[in-house]
């Protein structure tokens, strides 16, 4: 038996007409931990998540869940784990009390102890003055709530999110994370969170694997990756050839291979210099800079590193 909460080798997904959407993957997840697939849409997450649970079956590859694997074994599977899905999956005539029940008898909690544990997360997830309304009156905040706490009724060993806070208007979304952070902080639930919010990511998971076009193209803590592009980067855009402006730059000393260009835009991750060095040196080259400056790097630099397209609108 393996010790990890969840386990992937070689996991893929190839659709008719060959189209792969998940291409050989492989990561572990520990107990406890708050692990998060970080893409845009299309990157592959949710056909991830799909195989995880068991709704999509892998065509390669293996993956398990507390040494339960997801396609020989997706009864026991299924039984210690609960998803909440990227779409809401409600019955908005039933109220929120009725559907934690139902959750509970489908996955045999005892009775009383469903009444026990609605009360509890009712609480939790500020839902005690909503529980007996019909969820047709619920807020697309307070429907997602209810998503999670109908997830939590059967205490599952495993939660999947999958892009739990799409839609939602900024303040609500805010409210959402706060739930998540508190459900992270609890410790006792291991959570796998796909997202292409980068604030998301970096604010609640122990750990991310950043996907693109179906493969993960990078897996460690965000501060980690972060640290991987320094403590400061300088970014200029210019009127030339971007492209051209980073040969120069590099032939120059200036700029490493680390650095990248995207659109109009040069990012120069810096090692063992200032900004102001590297902006003079930049200047001196005889760039054509319409805007320069330094500042800390981001999980959006990191992806744009590893990628070559902006997270945000690729999403």
């Amino acid at each position: 038996m393996t010790n990890h909460a969840i386990e992937a080798r070689s996991l893929s997904k190839t659709y008719a007409g060959g189209v792969e959407a998940v291409r050989a993957i492989s990561f572990d997840v520990e107990p406890g931990e708050v692990f998060g697939l970080l893409g845009p849409n299309g990157a592959g997450k949710s056909t991830t998540v799909g195989m995880l649970t068991t709704t999509i079956v892998p065509t390669g590859g293996n993956a398990s869940l507390h040494g339960f694997d997801v396609a020989t074994e997706p009864r026991a599977a299924r039984a210690l784990s609960s998803v909440v899905f990227q779409e809401a999956v409600v019955d908005r005539a039933l109220t929120g009390r009725h559907h934690l029940a139902t959750h509970a008898s489908l996955w045999r909690v005892d009775a009383r102890e469903a009444a026990d544990r609605t009360a509890d997360l009712a609480e939790a997830l500020h839902l005690t003055e909503l529980i007996d309304r019909a969820v047709g009156t619920y807020s697309g905040g307070e429907r997602r709530r209810l998503e999670i706490a109908r997830a939590l009724v059967s205490r599952p060993r495993v939660l999947f999110l999958d892009e739990p806070t799409v839609g939602l208007d900024p303040r609500i979304r805010v409210e959402l994370l706060d739930v998540i952070a508190g459900l992270r902080d609890a410790g006792e639930t291991t959570i796998l969170l796909t997202t292409h919010y980068l604030d998301e990511a970096e604010r609640l998971c122990d750990r991310i694997a950043i996907m693109h076009e179906g493969r993960i193209v990078a897996l460690d803590r965000p501060s980690a990756l972060l640290a991987e592009l320094g403590d400061q980067i300088v970014e200029l855009r210019t009127h030339d050839d971007a492209g051209a402006t980073l040969d120069l730059l590099r032939r120059r000393g200036i700029a490493g291979l680390d650095a990248f260009s995207v659109g109009a835009t040069v990012t120069i991750p810096l090692r063992n210099r200032s900004a102001a060095d590297a902006i003079s040196g930049i200047e001196a080259a005889g760039v054509r800079i319409s805007a320069i400056g330094a500042r800390e790097p981001t999980l959006d630099d990191v992806y744009l590193h590893l990628t070559g397209g902006q997270l945000a609108l690729a999403a």
